[in-house]
C-alpha cells in the first residue's frame, strides 16, 4: 500500500532524487502522448478503428493481411517522426546530463523521445526501449540465406519498396521492429530493466497504466529491492499500491518540478 508520511512529497523526493547514487524511470504512452502521439488504441482510427488490435499488432494479424498493418504502422511512423520531445523528456535528459551514469530510462514507448531529447541536451542516461523502435524495420522470418555462411546475409536495407516491402533475393517482408502481442521481449532488454529495478534507489513510474506485463511488474521488484517508488500519472493505474507516494498530473508538467534544477 502506499506510504502516507510524506506531508510535503515533492520537498522529500527532491531531497531523495538528490541524494541517490542510481535513479530509474518507467516511461508509457501517457508521457508519449504529451507530444502528439496517439496510444495505441486512440490510434485505431479511420480505416483501422473497428480492428481489432491483435490484427494489427501481432504475427498473425500481419501474416493475415500485411498490407494493411504495414500501412498503419507508416501511419504511425509519420507520426512519430513530426512530433517533438515534451517537458518531460527535456527535464529527464537535463538531469541525465548532469549527472552523468546515474539515470536509466526504461521506456514501454516504441518512438525515440527519450532518445531525441538526449541528443539535443546532452547524453546521460542510459535508454533501454523495451518494445522496440517504430522506426526501424526487422525480417519477418529468420532469413534463409543469413544460414548459409558462404553467401552474404539479406540486408533489410536492400528490401525492394512495397507494402511491405521484401528481399530481393528470398521474398522475405520486412516487418516493424516493435514487440507485437504473444512475443517475448528482447531477453537483454529485459535483464538489463530488471537489473536496473533491483539496483535503484529512486524509480519513478510515469505515463503508464501499468497493465502491460512484464514491464509492469518492474515496480513491484523496485520496492522489493528497497528503491522509493513514486508514481506519476494523469489517472489511476494498475500498479498504484506498489508505490510509496502518487503524484497526480501529467509527466510535461511534474517531471521539470521534480528535476529542475537537481
Amino acid at each position: 500500500m502506499r506510504d502516507r508520511r510524506y506531508a510535503h512529497p515533492f520537498r522529500d523526493l527532491r531531497a531523495k532524487l538528490r541524494q541517490a547514487a542510481s535513479v530509474c524511470v518507467l516511461s508509457g504512452a501517457g508521457m508519449s502522448a504529451e507530444s502528439g502521439i496517439p496510444t495505441f488504441r486512440d490510434a485505431q482510427t479511420g480505416l483501422w478503428a473497428n480492428l481489432d488490435p491483435m490484427q494489427l499488432a501481432s504475427e498473425a494479424g500481419f501474416r493475415a493481411d500485411p498490407q494493411r498493418v504495414w500501412d498503419w504502422y507508416q501511419m504511425r511512423r509519420d507520426g512519430v517522426r513530426q512530433a517533438e520531445p515534451n517537458a518531460g523528456h527535456v527535464a529527464l535528459a537535463r538531469y541525465a546530463a548532469r549527472h552523468p551514469g546515474r539515470l536509466t530510462i526504461l521506456t514501454q514507448n516504441v518512438d525515440d523521445l527519450h532518445q531525441r531529447a538526449a541528443a539535443q541536451t546532452g547524453e546521460g542516461a542510459r535508454i533501454v526501449a523495451l518494445h522496440g523502435s517504430i522506426l526501424t524495420d526487422r525480417w519477418l522470418d529468420a532469413c534463409p540465406r543469413g544460414e548459409d555462411l558462404m553467401r552474404r546475409p539479406c540486408e533489410p536495407s536492400r528490401a525492394e519498396p512495397g507494402h511491405p516491402p521484401r528481399c530481393p533475393d528470398c521474398g522475405n517482408r520486412l516487418r516493424p521492429g516493435v514487440v507485437w502481442f504473444g512475443e517475448s521481449l528482447d531477453y537483454r532488454d529485459l535483464t538489463a530493466a530488471e537489473e536496473a529495478a533491483s539496483a535503484c534507489d529512486v524509480m519513478l513510474v510515469v505515463g503508464t497504466s501499468g497493465a502491460v506485463w512484464p514491464a509492469a511488474g518492474l515496480a513491484a521488484r523496485a520496492r522489493h529491492a528497497g528503491a522509493h517508488v513514486v508514481i506519476l500519472n494523469t489517472q489511476v493505474s494498475e500498479i498504484d499500491d506498489e508505490a510509496h507516494i502518487v503524484l497526480t498530473g501529467s509527466a510535461a508538467t511534474l517531471l521539470p518540478r521534480l528535476l529542475d534544477p537537481l
